[in-house]
């Protein structure tokens, strides 16, 4: 049976930032989950690892799970058959944890705050989708699950104004540490000037924006001869350069702040996201919620146009359809994990304003069916459908022949996978990748019959401008040079140009 989870407060509030900086700073495995630097509401959580915490990494092609002890040599790897969601079942029964709505098994009160009450944090990669969904794969990069078993955290409450300590034992202890290196002269955050450190350094995308039009055609062949309704196409962009992890997050949260972002550092890999969309959230009491994204446009600094660039998405039929489709994709995967009745759209086609872009979005939410944990909700909707297209096998079937290559971390998720059972993913996408042979970055957008070339490839664009921006890519830099562009007539739309 798991140990109660202790807390304690610090005596005043600390930016997140400083003390990621001087608590996690040096350590190869540290997470932080960020609400962001402006945040008014909402809960950002931060660790490291102890001499006692265990990674669990993921290999699909092997169909195993390696579980290591970085901080204690003496304790050899053990790998295991299976998937990550297998090997996590048997893990929470294995300690005894509690299937959701058993609260008091891990010491939570019912008094207690939602949220992140220690257990599992890292990414799932896009790739584990052959073992959920059973489709065809090209072999990651990166390891296809990584999680980090926090066995202590600091929680900061944004709307509170608080920050405490988590810890499974001494807690107490712990926080006096804490409180006694905050108090201590503090240690500068890191630069969001690169200094120096990136050269204009030249994006290479897997597909040339001529390539990228023609497999916009080839979806739309296959949306025609009914193999799909639409598809998630998407495009991945390299670069020769292995910057700082810490201060290029530390510029991303200030010029693309968002609900979902992250740090996570595990070894030599290291996911850095602003991601506006919740994958997939879960409630001690079984509550499930979805946030599907479908449909983008690019801000601009005049308020009118602005305005107009809202209400142009807002009154777009090709992108209100490609969000009612993956609505309806989504109802169809929580149903399969959902108490009879329980699946409903309680916001539908909602716009949610952020510093690059616009977004159409819908909320799903759900209850979770007698017997049935979040892990099972995640598997059922694993990769999320934003990210494939419909139906969801067919589509990733296609898509996987079509991208020629792996998605890796990209389109897949991170976040918490709580003791308690409580869940809260984020959607991997506006994130940067950075790892021993280089930077990544995904990006992609939904391919439908209605679908024009040039603005696709232009959303593919906006999407990435500004995790370029961060890496020192300035927007002349960007690979506009082509020769195939030219072929591409009013590709940059001019609604989305004043992004």
């Amino acid at each position: 049976m798991s140990a109660s989870i202790e807390r304690e407060r610090l005596r005043e509030w600390h930016d997140p930032a400083v003390v990621f900086a001087a608590l996690c700073g040096t350590n190869p495995y540290a997470v932080w989950l960020d609400s962001g630097p402006f945040a008014t509401t909402g809960v950002s959580y931060l660790g490291a690892a102890s001499a006692h915490s265990r990674i669990a990494t993921a290999s699909v092609s092997l169909n195993t799970v390696t579980v290591s002890v970085p901080g204690d040599p003496l304790r050899a790897d053990v790998t295991v058959p299976g998937s990550i969601f297998e090997f996590l079942r048997s893990d929470r029964v294995e300690r005894g944890l509690p299937d959701v709505g058993d609260i008091t098994a891990v010491g939570v009160a019912a008094a207690d705050p939602e949220g992140f009450s220690l257990g599992w944090v890292g990414w799932l990669g896009y790739e584990l989708g052959a073992q959920t969904v059973g489709a065809p794969m090209h072999e990651s990069r990166t390891e296809d699950a990584a999680l980090l078993d926090l066995d202590r955290a600091i929680a900061f409450d944004h709307g509170a104004g608080t920050v405490t300590v988590l810890a499974r034992a001494g807690a107490a202890t712990w926080a006096a540490e804490v409180q006694a290196l905050l108090d201590a002269p503090p240690i500068p955050a890191a630069s969001p000037v690169l200094e120096g450190e990136l050269q204009c350094p030249v994006p290479r995308w897997r597909h040339s924006p001529g390539a990228y039009a023609e497999l916009i055609h080839r979806c739309q062949g296959a949306i025609r001869a009914g193999d799909a309704y639409q598809l998630c196409l998407t495009n991945e962009i390299r670069l020769d350069i292995h910057p700082d992890p810490v201060a290029v997050y530390t510029r991303l949260r200030g010029e693309n702040p968002t609900h979902h972002g992250g740090l996570l550092r595990f070894g030599a890999v290291s996911l850095l996201s602003a991601s506006p969309e919740q994958f997939l959230a879960v409630t001690r009491g079984g509550q499930v919620t979805t946030k599907p994204i479908k449909g983008t446009r690019g801000r601009s600094a005049d308020p009118r146009e602005d305005a107009a660039l809202r209400q142009e998405l807002l009154a777009s039929e090709k992108e209100r359809a490609e969000n009612l489709m993956i609505v309806d994709l989504m109802r169809n995967d929580l149903g399969r994990i959902a108490r009879l009745g329980s699946v409903r759209v309680t916001t539908l086609l909602g716009v949610e304003s952020y510093a690059e872009v616009h977004q159409l979005v819908s909320t799903v939410e759900a209850r979770l069916a007698s017997g049935i944990r979040g892990l099972d909700a995640v598997e059922a909707c694993f990769p999320a459908g934003s990210m494939t297209g419909a139906p969801k096998q067919s589509a990733m079937t296609l898509l996987d022949a079509l991208e020629d290559g792996p998605r890796g971390i990209y389109a897949g998720a991170f976040g918490y996978l709580g003791d308690d059972g409580a869940i809260d993913l984020a959607m991997v996408i506006r994130s940067i990748v950075i790892a021993p042979d280089g930077v990544s970055i995904g990006t992609g957008g939904g391919i439908t019959a209605l679908s024009h070339p040039a603005e696709e490839i232009e959303e593919t664009r906006l999407k990435a401008a500004g995790l370029l921006r961060v890496l020192g890519v300035p927007a002349s830099s960007e690979p506009v040079n082509d020769s195939e562009m030219g072929n591409l007539e009013g590709w940059m739309a001019p609604s989305r140009a004043s992004a």
